[in-house]
Formats: structure tokens, C-alpha cells, sequence
């Protein structure tokens, strides 16, 4: 029989890394099971990930931390787990033979819905199509910025935007009458367009048909909501909230016992800065729940 490990670390992205980072320097026994879907390879070029003062990509990022969890001799398997299963005071991961853990720590993210527009890839590599506002809304200063997406939903992203500029507006994907998101909306000189169609991406620019009218943005926030991640914990019974993120203690717990969750899978702020806090804190937890091990 194989021997069990300290911890399986599910998902590759910047908190799954840092985890096994973590475990490897505490010199616990640990893999990472890496699908390659982090959402941080989408990222072209980030300027707000500390250290990086000259800006650094998703994937040179994820690259690096692989580099330095290697170099402490962490282990890694490429697949996708499909569930998670109890036995005992043991964790078997199904669809990656052989694998057993004391602890799981689950980093899986979360999935954006994306629009549908062809050249979806280059509109988001060169900053034609952003994600997330929080991260690069410093890069958009003074832009003409649409934020697209059900109004409902995207008026506190507009709100939030026009933090960066005088110049925004909102394209809505919908028709729903909301007068207290319309007044919040017009008291911020934040105009409200009519149901955006026909999104195309020329190159440089993304545009909409609205009425019988093409409009071009400098950037366009894609504000159509997110899916999590979670199945593998809820499957077990893991608390959510109510847009499906998994809830969790001060030491990154959910409500299964020695099944922690890190990152944008977390009811959190999805950044990988907070990926990355909360990978240390999970990790050192799940050192310091385990029997000793001596040099």
C-alpha cells in the first residue's frame, strides 16, 4: 500500500503553488494537481502583483513559483481530479491514481464567463478586454471604458471604475429596470446604454451594435459573473455562500474537517496577492495539525 501524503494540494495557480511551496519547505510530503486552467494564465501583464514594479504575466508568474517549488522538491502530477473521497481520516483523490492525503487543500478558482466575441484571446492580451478592474484599473486611466454585463451586476463594477475615469459607461446585457441602480448610476455620471448586441473586436478595439449604432471602446470590463469551483468540496458537503464560494474559517477550513480552500474558490477578494496570503496561512495550519515530523 502506498503511503499517504501530509497533503494534496488541488489546483496550480498562484495560492496551489505557494502551498506547495510552503509544505515543501516545512519538509511535508505533498502534491500538486495541476489541470493547467489557472484563470492567472489569462493575464497578460500585471502591475499590481507585488514585486514586480515592471509588470509580470499570468503565465511568467505561474512559471516562477513552479521554478522555486521545484527547487524545494515539490512534487507535481498533471490531471484533474474528479472527486474527492473519504476514508477514514484519509482523502482518496479520484482520477489520479494512487493518491491519498491526511489533508487537502483545495485551489481550484473560480472560471469567468467570458463574451462572445471572436478573437476573445487577443482582445484580453491587449487590454481590449479586462477582467478585473481592481487589478489593472490604473492601466485605464482616462480611457473611454464600457463595462459590459447584467446591469443589476455590473453597476457597482461601473461604480468602482469610474474610480479611473470620467469616461465610463455601461453596456448592459439586459433590459432590467433597476431605478436605484440607475440613480446611483446617473449621480455618478455613469451613462447607461441601450442592451449591447453584436460585440466584435477589430484588432485594437471592441465595439457594440447599440440601437442601430456601432460604438468603440478603449476597454471594455467584462462583468458577466463567475463560476466556482467548489464541486469537490460542496460534494463533501462543504458550506458555500450564496454565489457558490466556499466559506472558511481563519485558517483557510471549511466546513469539512482537513479539507481547506484557498483563493478565488473562497468567499474572499479574488486577487493573487490574497491566493498567496491564503496559501500561507493554510499551509502552516496544516503543519502545524499534523504529528511532528523530526530532523
Amino acid at each position: 500500500m502506498v503511503e499517504p501524503l501530509d497533503c494534496a494540494i488541488i489546483g496550480g495557480g498562484p495560492g496551489g503553488l505557494t502551498a506547495a511551496i510552503y509544505l515543501a519547505r516545512f519538509r511535508r510530503s505533498s502534491v500538486v494537481v495541476d489541470a493547467a486552467a489557472s484563470r492567472a494564465r489569462w493575464i497578460p501583464e500585471s502591475h499590481n502583483c507585488p514585486g514586480f514594479p515592471t509588470g509580470v504575466s499570468g503565465r511568467d508568474y505561474l512559471a516562477r513559483l513552479k521554478l522555486q517549488a521545484r527547487a524545494c522538491d515539490a512534487r507535481f502530477e498533471s490531471g484533474e481530479v474528479t472527486a474527492i473521497h473519504r476514508d477514514g481520516e484519509l482523502f482518496r483523490l479520484a482520477g489520479i491514481d494512487g493518491i491519498s492525503a491526511r489533508k487537502v487543500i483545495l485551489a481550484t478558482g473560480c472560471e469567468d464567463v467570458m463574451p462572445s466575441v471572436a478573437g476573445l484571446a487577443d482582445a484580453i492580451d491587449c487590454g481590449a478586454i479586462r477582467l478585473c478592474p481592481v487589478c489593472d484599473g490604473f492601466e485605464a486611466i482616462n480611457h473611454d471604458i464600457a463595462v459590459y454585463g447584467p446591469l443589476a451586476q455590473a453597476a457597482d463594477h461601473a461604480l468602482f471604475i469610474r474610480t479611473f475615469s470620467r469616461r465610463v459607461v455601461l453596456v448592459p446585457t439586459d433590459d432590467h429596470d433597476d431605478p436605484r441602480a440607475r440613480s446611483r448610476l446617473r449621480d455618478a455620471g455613469v451613462a447607461i446604454t441601450a442592451v449591447g448586441r453584436g460585440m466584435r473586436f477589430d484588432g485594437s478595439r471592441c465595439s457594440f451594435l447599440l440601437d442601430d449604432r456601432r460604438r468603440a471602446f478603449d476597454v471594455v470590463y467584462s462583468m458577466l459573473g463567475t463560476r466556482q469551483n467548489a464541486g469537490l468540496a460542496t460534494a463533501l458537503g462543504a458550506a458555500t455562500d450564496d454565489e457558490g464560494a466556499l466559506l472558511v474559517d481563519h485558517d483557510l477550513l471549511t466546513s469539512v474537517p482537513g479539507l481547506y480552500a484557498i483563493g478565488d474558490v473562497v468567499s474572499a477578494l479574488n486577487q493573487i496577492a490574497v491566493a498567496t496570503g491564503h496559501a500561507a496561512i493554510a499551509a502552516t495550519h496544516v503543519h502545524n495539525a499534523l504529528p511532528p515530523n523530526r530532523a
